[in-house]
């Protein structure tokens, strides 16, 4: 199987002419005609996860986070594109359109968190995020041990909900999309990269907010994007890692 077979099988599963338009998912680095040794799955391209791919003689790369945003005015020996090129390494990013579609990051979260009954919201860019409801209500501080056991972390949030039933959920830095979850059904919203005046905002409008964590809400999507990889019959790996440290 080639890059471009793959990319053709992501493209069906996942349009990447769904991307939101600032986006710039696709084949960013490689050949397309390339044969497909190997496939390492992450959120973002790293110096450890070369390394990882090298050492796993994979030639594949699927990462979340599009490595190229804007056009690169060098590539150098120091720097990850060189690193990719020079070690035979293709990669595709699949960001926004991952997002958006059936069974990407945001459909991953729901389930993480066990919500049910989820539902696409569409915000004015036509991004979709999820509301779902919980098994059970619970009140805010409950919830938040959930998450923090789910996912891993030590949750952030505001509010004081003592009946918490409707979820909304939009992975990563969606804290912009406050204005639209406050006038939806929901009890709370679960996002990440939150500001301190939009915490503020939710706070003296009585509604739970939620700062999961960029990397803990999206890093949800890497084992299932691997399963879904290997019904092509390759041999495909997880690699899950965060330069982010706490103390």
């Amino acid at each position: 199987m080639t890059v471009k077979e793959v990319y053709e099988f992501l493209d069906e599963k996942f349009p990447f002419n769904t991307a939101l338009q600032y986006d710039n998912p696709g084949l960013l680095v490689g050949d397309e005609n390339a044969k497909v040794t190997g496939v390492i799955t992450c959120l973002d391209c790293s110096d450890e996860a070369i390394t990882k791919a090298v050492e796993l003689g994979a030639n594949l790369m699927v990462t979340h986070h599009p490595l190229i945003f804007k056009p690169l005015s060098s590539v150098t020996a120091d720097g990850l594109v060189y690193r990719l090129i020079r070690n035979g390494i293709s990669l595709i990013a699949a960001h926004t359109n991952l997002d958006v579609g059936d069974g990407g990051v945001n459909d991953c979260l729901c389930k993480t968190i066990g919500l049910e009954n989820v539902e696409k919201i569409y915000d004015n860019e036509g991004y979709a995020f999820r509301m779902g409801e919980l098994e059970e209500p619970m009140d805010s501080d409950s919830l938040a041990a959930l998450l923090s056991e789910k996912l891993n972390l030590r949750v952030k949030y505001v509010g004081e909900s003592g009946f918490i039933k409707k979820v909304a959920v939009s992975t990563g830095s969606c804290g912009d999309l406050l204005d639209v979850v406050l006038k939806t059904e929901a009890d709370a919203f679960v996002t990440a990269d939150i500001k301190h005046k939009d915490f503020c905002r939710a706070h003296n409008e009585g509604f739970t907010l939620f700062d999961c964590g960029h990397f803990n809400t999206e890093d949800v999507v890497i084992s299932p994007l691997s399963e879904l990889l290997k019904t092509l019959d390759l041999k495909v790996f997880d690699f899950h890692f965060s330069p982010i440290k706490y103390k």
